[in-house]
């Protein structure tokens, strides 16, 4: 099993692509260890010293680092878990996974239905190449609420991204929306 890496716009994580389906459908992300214990993977990965965070995506997993460990030395124990666990073929979640795509719910109006729409066709596969996700949260008084996940939660340029990138797309397709925000 080959499984690549690649770096991400934020330095402190680090995208792992096994080459096989990760998450069957939606995402899980995993801010610390306590919580982790519904996926073996990110259980396992959280045990390698310096790991801060796991995001499981459709078909890579995001790694965070603490700011004072350095990649050399933790890249080859991530790797060596992650091929362990896929060759193995255990489960990478024992429930359903954290999140679904921002889909429309009947409840929805139709400028929500219409951001949702944007996100999951526009940014979310755009953000996912870089080893995050971004989920809808809600929209009040003119303002989009979107959860940052994996490599965007915490990375320098998420406020750029943000605001340069997706809230300008929004605003040009759906004139109702004034302001995008992160959770």
């Amino acid at each position: 099993m080959f499984i690549q890496t690649e770096e991400t716009p934020n330095p402190a994580t680090l995208k792992f692509l096994p080459g096989r389906t990760v998450m069957g459908e939606g995402t899980a992300d995993f801010a610390r260890a306590e919580g982790a214990e519904r996926s073996p993977l990110a259980s396992r990965l959280f045990g390698v010293d310096g790991v801060k965070r796991v995001f499981l995506g459709g078909d890579f997993v995001t790694v965070t680092k603490a700011d004072e460990k350095d990649w050399a030395l933790l890249k080859p124990a991530l790797l060596g878990i992650i091929m362990e666990h896929f060759t193995t073929n255990q489960p990478v979640m024992l429930g359903e996974g954290e999140s679904a795509p921002a889909t429309a719910d009947e409840d929805d109006d139709e400028i929500v239905i219409q951001i949702k729409e944007l996100l999951e066709t526009r940014v979310r596969p755009a953000v996912a190449q870089d080893g995050g996700d971004i989920v809808f949260h809600s929209f009040e008084d003119g303002v989009v609420y979107l959860h940052m996940q994996g490599s965007c939660s915490g990375c320098p340029s998420s406020t750029a991204t943000l605001k340069m990138g997706i809230e300008n797309m929004l605003r040009h397709y759906v004139p109702e929306v004034l302001e995008v925000r992160p959770v």
